[in-house]
């Protein structure tokens, strides 16, 4: 999806960015370091939340700023975005299923998107057919890296496989920067839900932990995975393990925080069990042509997926060309600053027509 035929070409491309978290407010401290130095990048002319959008004029630290603390409705936003043209790049740095829903209109309209948001690709099948087939149409651009292992080459590679004839047999691996993170630190000298509130407090989870706890999140990227590798598994077909709790589950988001303790019983049990057998706890997604899973497993320590560290994601691509050894790709898969870094990368990708 990241591929782009024949761009339809505008005078002056805008560039607007959706959303002010932690990753949008990475984003523009980014873009204005690349611009420094002197990179061909397309003018930041608008960043918007679910609140506002603003003009950034030549200042947009002063723009964003002015976004977060921003009050009242979207009627603004929903205004600005309804003026895109084509050759626009709208950067999506939100977690919003009513902006994913948007994708493929603005594709099909010849605005070009870069994500971080799993919503578009990783969720219906139908959903990401539809991205699939505009963008193969060559109508505009889909920049999806930094929604899978926040722009290491997973994406890339896997397509780059396929295209040159590889048949892709399985993908396992630690999907999540955030519960590789966790587990890594989880060692039973604390709680786990105190390694929760640090990791949220890092901006290694999403802005709901449970997104995170539930599987939901590595859910999405297994689909984004298996997509590309060209296996068509809609959400209902991967097998899902939370970690969450039901009573956890069933709360408000704002009471989450103060009922993290729910989790602290359960898994310091599974801890202390895959000790027992010289184990290290990993959460991982699979699929294989018998089907596919996400969940928590104990793997042996010399696993080479449960090496890394810190929010390392951790990947085996397993296929005709990978047989006996699978491809492992390793790196950080979490944090503001390396999926910026993923989205501006696509950005300039498709500033420079390729």
């Amino acid at each position: 999806m990241s591929a782009c035929l024949n761009e339809v070409q505008v005078a002056q491309p805008r560039l607007l960015l959706l959303g002010t978290g932690t990753v949008g407010s990475a984003f523009v401290a980014r873009y204005q370091a690349l611009r420094q130095r002197q990179l061909a990048l397309p003018s930041l002319e608008v960043v918007a939340n679910s609140r506002i959008a603003l003009a950034c004029t030549d200042a947009p630290d002063a723009a964003l700023a002015q976004a977060r603390d921003a009050q009242g409705g979207g009627a603004q936003q929903c205004r600005e975005i309804g003026r895109l043209h084509a050759g626009d790049i709208v950067v999506d740095a939100t977690a919003s299923e009513d902006v994913a829903a948007e994708h493929a209109q603005w594709l099909a309209q010849g605005v070009h998107v870069v994500t971080a948001n799993k919503l578009g690709n990783g969720t219906t099948l139908a959903r990401a057919r539809r991205i699939d087939g505009i963008v193969a149409s060559g109508t505009a651009c889909y920049g999806d890296a930094a929604t899978v292992g926040a722009g290491l080459p997973l994406l890339s590679s896997i397509r780059a496989l396929v295209a040159g004839g590889d048949h892709i047999h399985a993908i396992e691996g630690v999907l999540s920067g955030s519960l590789a993170w966790l587990f890594h630190r989880f060692d039973g000298s604390q709680p786990f839900s105190a390694c929760v509130r640090e990791a949220a407090a890092a901006g290694y989870t999403e802005p709901d932990p449970r997104i995170d706890l539930s599987g939901e999140d590595v859910r999405r990227k297994l689909l984004i995975l298996a997509r590309a590798a060209g296996v068509a598994l809609e959400p209902a077909q991967v097998q899902v393990e939370s970690l969450v709790p039901p009573a956890l589950a069933a709360l408000p988001a704002a009471q989450v925080g103060a009922e993290l303790e729910q989790l602290d019983a359960p898994l310091h049990e599974r801890l202390r069990q895959a000790r027992g057998q010289g184990q290290v706890l990993c959460f991982l997604g699979r699929f294989d042509m018998r089907g596919a899973s996400v969940g928590l497993r104990a793997l042996p320590a010399d696993h080479p997926l449960a090496g890394g560290r810190g929010t390392d994601n951790r990947v085996a691509i397993h296929s005709d060309r990978y047989s006996r050894q699978p491809l492992l790709i390793q790196g950080p898969g979490a944090g503001a600053e390396v999926t910026a870094a993923a989205l501006l990368d696509d950005v300039l990708r498709i500033a420079a027509g390729r």
